[in-house]
């Protein structure tokens, strides 16, 4: 048997003891690689830092302050070294800051004796783009996951676009969470060979049903709920949500999540006169968020861009149906009438209709987690290791 490959994640989303969901996704996805027993795993996690330190004029001022410098994440060893990101100027220098601040970090694991096989790196810019900087100065092969506004927002940047393509032509495997970011990387010039998609899985032991009545009664929802998740911010469309709650009589609207827009939302609720009907929820842990999804009777997600909304795959298996707007990943998750629905038009009116829409279809929990279950992190565990062992069989030591 080959030992196995020792793998550096490299990323600015990764969960750690101040904001224990903060790039979940990127943290669940190495988890679940680590326990198949192919990789041997270390994590460089940077955060940026400021002069700044009011955390009103800048919420990353607060976690370059709070974050541990060492860590684990599920028994994985994890380092936070620092890296200096001035305001206005940041987004095009990022890439070479963050390069600069993470270098020593991982001059230090190889002195500890973790000498990496290659570096996996999470969200193209600037975290790609660093990794290849890393990748020719410490002569290892680099992989990098395109995961959503990476690719569907920052590339309508010139110079940032310039460097995602000069680092996806450079990169030895290209990872995208969705065939919709495939198709943008091949549309900026990769060859269909190149990009290999590995979807974000879900954790089916974590979120798993609870008796709906029971769960309603625990969180004390007397009427029948709908469920919005996600960071408070426009693109996600809690707003939206909001604002159709008046076509949707007898509906009450719980919001899990914590963000800049909590009191315009607030306010907005006060406005629509649905203020008695909207519940704010705040930042929950996994484990809580499953007795929501299954009291709910609908999560509905309103967002503008969503490279992989791992909200609705939690949801689903916790056998709670969907009403998701129809772009990016969504229409590859919502393929059946048991996961739910999608919203055609990003409108409140187009979500009052799909939420009745859905409603009015007759329901099946088990069939719904039986959705979810095709999308457990197997398949993308298997994907991960063939890649990577693909790739170290072709670059030369």
């Amino acid at each position: 048997m080959s030992p196995p490959v020792r793998v550096l994640t490299f990323s600015t989303l990764f969960p750690h003891r101040d904001s224990p969901v903060h790039g979940i996704f990127v943290g669940e996805r190495l988890r679940h690689l680590v326990a198949s027993g192919g990789v041997e795993a270390r994590v460089v996690a940077p955060i940026p830092w400021f002069f700044i330190t009011r955390p009103w004029l800048n919420r990353y001022a607060w976690v370059g302050r709070a974050a541990p410098a060492r860590e684990t994440f599920a028994g994985i060893p994890v380092a936070h070294p620092r890296y200096f990101l001035p305001p206005k100027i940041g987004m095009t220098a990022a890439p070479f800051l963050l390069a600069a601040g993470a270098a020593s970090a991982l001059s230090g694991m190889r002195r500890e004796g973790f000498d990496f096989d290659l570096i996996d790196a999470h969200y193209f810019y600037p975290d790609g783009v660093a990794a290849m900087l890393l990748g020719r100065h410490f002569r290892k092969p680099v992989v990098i996951t395109a995961r959503g506004s990476d690719l569907n927002q920052i590339p309508a940047h010139r110079l940032p676009r310039a460097m995602i393509l000069q680092a996806a032509r450079q990169a030895d495997g290209l990872i995208t969470v969705s065939a919709a970011l495939k198709q943008v990387l091949t549309g900026m010039g990769l060859s269909d060979a190149q990009v290999t998609v590995l979807r974000n899985g879900v954790d089916l032991e974590r979120f798993s049903p609870v008796a709906r009545v029971a769960a309603q009664e625990s969180l004390g929802w007397s009427r029948p709920t709908l469920l919005s998740v996600g960071y408070l911010i426009e693109r996600k469309g809690h707003d939206l949500i909001l604002r159709a709650l008046p076509e949707l009589p007898g509906m009450d609207l719980a919001i899990v999540g914590t963000g800049p827009l909590r009191e315009a939302l607030g306010a907005l609720a006060v406005e629509l006169g649905v203020a008695d009907r909207v519940r704010f929820v705040g930042e929950l842990p996994q484990e809580r968020l499953k007795t929501c999804y299954s009291a709910a009777v609908a999560l509905v997600l309103a967002s503008s861009r969503e490279g992989w909304a791992n909200v609705l795959l939690e949801s689903m298996a916790c056998g709670t149906r969907v009403a998701a707007t129809n772009v990016w990943g969504a229409p590859e998750v919502v393929t059946a009438p048991e996961a739910g629905v999608l919203i055609e038009a990003r409108t409140p009116s187009a979500i009052a209709a799909a939420v009745r829409r859905l409603l009015a279809m007759p329901s099946d929990p088990v069939a719904t987690r039986r959705h979810a279950e095709r999308f457990s992190w197997e398949a993308t565990t298997q994907g991960q290791l063939k890649l990577f062992n693909e790739i170290l069989g072709r670059v030369p030591p």
